[in-house]
């Protein structure tokens, strides 16, 4: 019986050989998926693992933080990708996708902050907004401007008509789409803070939280507000030729557009590298990675990769990430999330 029981065990430690083997013959590249925020980021640090190790350059898709997401958590293997960027934390019910289909061990590293911008054209007069600003501007339903406690669907067609202080331009916001981290901390960051100005909607946040949150973050659909897809280059490159444009995406791309595009201060707060770092800028969140434990050792490189995103030349105050435009989290956090990353800790995800 015994003997039985060795056969079997050498049986499934060569099976789980051959099969390594089999994946790493498959793949010998990191595969990327994800938030097109973390995107930059995550491209600076495979271009510079590609020219100072052994092994190639990861290939990155930008396809969203819930289309990456999504990828990352369809199932295990050669032909599923290793990590997926997030520019928000993973959910419950995602990471619950993952167990079902036997991603059952997922690494995550909080790789730092980036802020989200309300930015248009320098040709453009600087706009200086309110989260109740841009509430107005952008929901689908708003409290009726007659008064009472009815919403009715959003009559407001220029800036102006939301505050007298702002522009007569017509209110065209171009964003990220539903798959979007952005879009998901937009709508809770701003939406929702614009929202809780009103009375109504902090009496229905208390009577029922759904509600709310269906009346705060559904976006309108008459033009005011276009959904932009995932590229956020082009939502900037449409910014220079429209100049009556409000654009939303990633602290990154207004730090690296500096030239041609500057960013609202949202409720008197400027959306700099300094107001972000301190919190003082309202619209700010932590940006992620996550990697599948069961592909290290199979497809090459990954711990390599990790080793390198979460050492302080790439991630740190002075680091090649920071002129890229990330906001670095403190030196004694980056320190413990690096010890983590290195030891593969297992995130676990409640709520």
């Amino acid at each position: 019986m015994q003997k039985i029981g060795l056969t079997l065990a050498a049986a499934s430690l060569m099976l789980a050989s051959v099969t390594a083997t089999q994946a790493a013959d498959g793949r010998d590249y990191i595969s990327i998926v994800g938030s097109s925020t973390v995107y930059p980021f995550a491209t600076s640090v495979a271009e510079q693992f590609g020219k100072t190790t052994k092994f190639k350059t990861p290939k990155i898709e930008s396809t969203g933080t819930g289309g990456g997401i999504k990828l990352f958590c369809a199932g295990a293997g050669v032909d599923s990708p290793d990590i997926a960027n997030a520019s928000r934390r993973m959910k419950k019910s995602e990471m619950e996708t993952c167990q079902k289909n036997g991603v059952t061990e997922v690494v995550e590293v909080k790789v730092g902050f980036d802020g989200i911008v309300l930015a248009n054209s320098k040709k453009a007069e600087l706009m200086k907004l309110s989260r109740k600003d841009i509430f107005l501007a952008l929901a689908k339903e708003v409290p009726n401007p007659d008064g009472g406690d009815k919403l009715v669907a959003n009559p407001y067609k220029t800036w102006k008509d939301v505050n007298a202080s702002l522009s007569a331009n017509k209110i065209e916001v171009l964003g990220p789409p539903p798959t979007s981290g952005t879009r998901d901390a937009f709508v809770e960051m701003v939406m929702d803070g614009g929202c809780e100005t009103f009375d109504l909607y902090k009496a229905m946040k208390k009577s029922d939280e759904k509600k709310f949150k269906a009346a705060c973050q559904t976006l309108r659909e008459d033009g005011g507000y276009v959904e932009a897809g995932e590229n956020d280059n082009l939502i900037v490159q449409k910014l220079e030729t429209n100049t009556k444009s409000v654009g939303i995406f990633g602290y990154s791309f207004l730090d690296q557009n500096a030239d041609k595009i500057q960013g609202s201060t949202v409720d008197g707060s400027a959306p700099t590298f300094e107001n972000i770092a301190t919190g003082k800028y309202v619209v700010s969140r932590p940006l992620f990675i996550y990697v599948k434990k069961a592909h290290v050792g199979v497809i090459p490189g990954i711990n390599e990769y990790l080793a390198e995103f979460t050492n302080d030349r790439a991630w740190g105050e002075t680091g090649y990430l920071a002129d890229k435009g990330l906001i670095p989290s403190p030196a004694a956090e980056r320190k413990a999330i690096a010890a983590d990353a290195k030891a593969l800790k297992l995130v676990v995800i409640d709520k």
